[in-house]
C-alpha cells in the first residue's frame, strides 16, 4: 500500500493475515522453480520459500512511448508523453490520453504521472473532443482511489504529508476513528481517517480512509475529492449539506468528523 502512509498500510496488512494471507514485506524475488509436482516453488531473500500454483507478477505501469517518440514527440524523464490540458503532444493534430501521458494534479504546480482508469477516460474524452475541432480542458486529477482487499475498503485523495512538503506545502495531518452511523443502529463499524491540510492556508491537501466494505468509503472519499477540486480549506467540509438518516451516517457525516478534528488540532498547534 505504497500510496498510503506506513500504518495504514499495516491495517491492511492484518486484513490480509486475518484471512490467511502471508504477507512478506522487503523481500527480493530471486528464483520460481517448477516443482515435481507441477506446481511451483518461490524463492526469495530473507528465507523466502513458498509453494504455488499459480504466480503473478505485478510490476507497475510504464509508458509505452515507441510510437510517440519515433514520431517527434516529447516524453518526460519517467517516459509520459508531454501534454497541456487540451491533452495536445505539440505536434499538430496528435493528442494522447491515459496512462501514456503524465497528468496535471490540482494541487501541484508541475505535472505528475498518475495512471488510473478514472483519469484515462476523463483525458480521452478530453482528447477526442479536441481531435474532431472541440475546445476542452482537463480540469485535473487529485490521484482518489479505491480498493477492496477482503472485508475492507482503502481510499485516498490529494496529498500525504510527504508528498504535501515535497510540494512546498507546509502539511498538518490528524486521524481519527469514527463510526460510519448512528452507534445506536446496529451495525455501525469504524472508519480511520486521516486528514491533511496546510498549516499556513488551511487548505484542504489530503484525505486517507479505510472502512469495512458497505461503509461507503469509497464515495466518501469522493466528497473529498470534490473539495480538493473546489480549491476548499479543511473547514468548508464542514458546511457541506451532506445526507443523514441514523442507518448510513450521523448528522456530522464522518469526513466531517475529520475535518472538525483537523480544525482542533490546528488552531491549538498554531497558537503555540
Amino acid at each position: 500500500m505504497t500510496t498510503f502512509d506506513a500504518d495504514l498500510g499495516d491495517i491492511v496488512g492484518n486484513e490480509l493475515h486475518k484471512h490467511g494471507v502471508t504477507v512478506a514485506c522487503g523481500r527480493t524475488l530471486e528464483r520460481i522453480e517448477p516443482r515435481s509436482d507441477g506446481s511451483l516453488r518461490v524463492v526469495g531473500s530473507g528465507g523466502l520459500d513458498e509453494p504455488a500454483d499459480v504466480v503473478l507478477v505485478a510490476v507497475g505501469v510504464r509508458p509505452d512511448n515507441d510510437l510517440a517518440r519515433g514520431a517527434g514527440v516529447r516524453v518526460n524523464d519517467r517516459g509520459a508523453i508531454v501534454v497541456d490540458r487540451r491533452m495536445a503532444t505539440g505536434i499538430d493534430r496528435v493528442w494522447a490520453a491515459g496512462d501514456c501521458v503524465h497528468t496535471h494534479h490540482v494541487l501541484l504546480d508541475t505535472p505528475t504521472y498518475l495512471p488510473l482508469g478514472t483519469t484515462a477516460h476523463k483525458q480521452g474524452r478530453i482528447a477526442g473532443i479536441n481531435a474532431v475541432g472541440g475546445d476542452a480542458s482537463f480540469a485535473g486529477s487529485c490521484g482518489t482511489q479505491a480498493v477492496k482487499v477482503f472485508d475492507l475498503v482503502a481510499a485516498r485523495t490529494g496529498l500525504r504529508d510527504i508528498e504535501a512538503a515535497a510540494a512546498g506545502y507546509d502539511p498538518f495531518s490528524t486521524t481519527v476513528d469514527v463510526d460510519d452511523h448512528k452507534a445506536y443502529y446496529p451495525g455501525a463499524t469504524k472508519i480511520v481517517i486521516r486528514t491533511t491540510g496546510d498549516r499556513r492556508s488551511g487548505r484542504l491537501l489530503g484525505v486517507q480512509m479505510i472502512g469495512a466494505y458497505g461503509a461507503e468509503i469509497s464515495k466518501r472519499i469522493d466528497i473529498a475529492a470534490a473539495a480538493l477540486h473546489a480549491g476548499a480549506s479543511v473547514e468548508y467540509l464542514n458546511d457541506l449539506d451532506l445526507s443523514y438518516t441514523p442507518p448510513l451516517s450521523s448528522p456530522w457525516d464522518p469526513v466531517q468528523v475529520g475535518a472538525q478534528a483537523w480544525d482542533r488540532s490546528w488552531r491549538v498547534h498554531s497558537r503555540h
